[in-house]
Formats: C-alpha cells, structure tokens, sequence
C-alpha cells in the first residue's frame, strides 16, 4: 500500500486533500479505498522529519507556507530522498513559485480548484512513474555484466554518442565517481578517433604537425573515396562491477607498434601526435596492441577512490 504526505499549514486543506486520496471518487469501477495511506505535516521543517520517519512514496505540498515553502521543501526533498517525488497543490498568485519548483525538480502540479477532479490521478500516476524507476534502481543492482558490439563508420560525429553510452554502461554497473568516468571517457574518444583517423583513412600524423588544415582537407577527400569509406570501426565493450574492457579495431593496413614514440618522454610531450596515446595510458589501467597494429585493448578498473586507476 502505498504512502502519501500530505503538507499544508491550514488544518482544512490538508484534511480535504487526504480525504480525496484515501477515497475513490463515484464514477470509478472500483469503488472504496484507493489503496493509499495518508500522512500529514503542517510545514516543511515537519515534512522532513516524517519522510525520514515514514517513508511516504510520493509528497503533496501546498507551496505558500511560514518558513520553508514548497519550493525550499523541493529542494530539500531533492537533495535528501531524491526517490521521492513531490507534487505541488497550486493557487492563484502562486504561478511564479510554482514554476521555479517545477524547474527545481517536482514532479507535477494540480491547481487547488482542481483537486476534487485531478488529485488522486495525479497522485497515483506519479506513484507508479517512481516505483519504476526504483525498480529499475534495484534491478540494476543485479546486473553483474553487460557486453555490446558496435560497427562504426569513418563519421566522427557518433563517437561522443559512443563514448557517453559506454559511460553510462560503467556508472550503472560501478557507481564509479565522475572524475573516473570523465577520464575513461577522453580516453574511449582519443583511441576512437586514431582508429578512424589514422586506421581508416590512413593519415599520418606527421601531417597534422606540420599543416592542420591540409590534414582535415585529406581527411575529407578520403571520407568520400571507397578504399576508405567502405572501411568500418569494430568496438566491443564488456562492463562488470569492477572492470571495463574495450576492444577496438579498424579495417586500415596496422602498423608497427613497437615504433611508437614514448609519450612519457619530455621531447614528445608537445608533439600532437603523442598526446592521444599519452591520455590512453594515463587513464587506462592496461594497454595493449594486436601484432597487426590495427587493435587496440583498454582495460579501465575501479579503485578505491573510484579513479578508475589501479
């Protein structure tokens, strides 16, 4: 049975909104209780104390009220149960602040001459909506693996889509920090990109260094020529709760691994060329380059303090 607080500082109010959600109205097929158990708090500062008491699922509150409003309640309720969903009783000439909580987080609103009609409906809709998302919180909670595998085109525009999908596989399986996440990520997109750029389309480095512009103009005539275009970038990702592997590999001829300037070294720290490769090793836990030259390995693992460094 689910659970409802109701806030409101007038005594009438609060009691009319409890009584509409602990009845169903007399046009519905199902007559009697709603199923729902009502609480009360006559303003903000109470309202805190019972959801940390009682563990409403969803809070109706009044938003003009002494000392914490509804939207300072949002707030708080945000930042303290963010499972918990608020809904806003609205009157006239509170529009304004009713606007500002729904941009702050509430989760829906019914205007106080409405409420015989649209409260309980509210209610209940809202209810639904979060027990499926903690459901989904709890299932997630079992999810011991994911794989997927993916064939890109030379279009560097899917890789930010690429990399943010990958991230949200490891933040739902790890719960890593968002700093380790964020490296992780820049170091997905830099061998992405080398695997388009300088598998795929075969474009040297050393180019770049010299002229960018006639860099990107290769890079161009090349998305548009078959030996090129036709060629495909194969990623497959296994996530776990601890760890993350990343195998990418593209269709281009490889290269000679072992002729790969170290990034470490002060002479090629400036070098464009190296600073791919740097924020590879710099942010991964392990790498590692087929004989071919045309497939790398990223191992990305949680630490302790969820770096993702060990």
């Amino acid at each position: 049975m689910a659970k409802v607080l109701i806030v409101d500082d007038s005594p009438v109010d609060r009691r009319l909104a409890g009584k509409l959600l602990e009845q169903r109205p007399e046009s519905s097929k199902d007559p009697g209780p709603t199923g729902l158990t009502v609480v009360y708090a006559s303003d903000g500062k109470e309202a805190l104390e019972v959801i940390g008491r009682e563990h409403p699922d969803a809070v109706v509150t009044d938003l003009q009220m002494p000392g914490m409003n509804g939207l300072d309640l949002v707030l708080q309720v945000r930042a303290r149960f963010p499972l918990v969903p608020v809904i806003l009783m609205t009157a006239h000439g509170s529009e304004e602040l009713a606007v500002r909580a729904l941009t702050s987080g509430a989760a829906s609103y019914v205007p106080k001459r409405e409420m015989a009609n649209d409260l309980l409906e509210t209610v209940e809709a809202v209810i639904e909506s979060a027990q499926g998302k903690r459901d989904q919180k709890r299932l997630l909670q079992t999810l011991t693996q994911t794989e997927s595998q993916f064939e890109l085109p030379n279009d560097s525009l899917l890789i930010p889509a690429l990399v943010a999908h990958l991230k949200e596989n490891v933040f739902r399986m790890s719960g890593s920090d968002e700093t380790g996440l964020i490296q992780m990520t820049v170091a997905l997109r830099e061998a992405l990109v080398n695997a388009i750029e300088h598998g795929n389309l075969e474009l040297d480095s050393g180019l770049r260094e010299k002229d960018d512009n006639s860099y990107h103009q290769l890079a161009r005539e090349r998305r548009g020529q078959a030996k090129y275009a036709n060629r495909r970038v194969h990623v497959q990702s296994r996530e776990t709760r601890g760890e993350a592997v990343y195998v990418i590999r593209d269709e281009g001829p490889g290269f000679d691994t072992s002729k790969l300037p170290d990034p470490t070294d002060p002479a090629n720290l400036e070098k464009r060329s190296g600073r791919g490769l740097l924020l590879i090793r710099a942010f991964m836990a392990e790498v590692r380059h087929n004989d071919r030259g045309n497939e790398i390995t990223l191992v990305w693992r949680q630490s302790q303090n969820g770096s993702g460094l060990l």
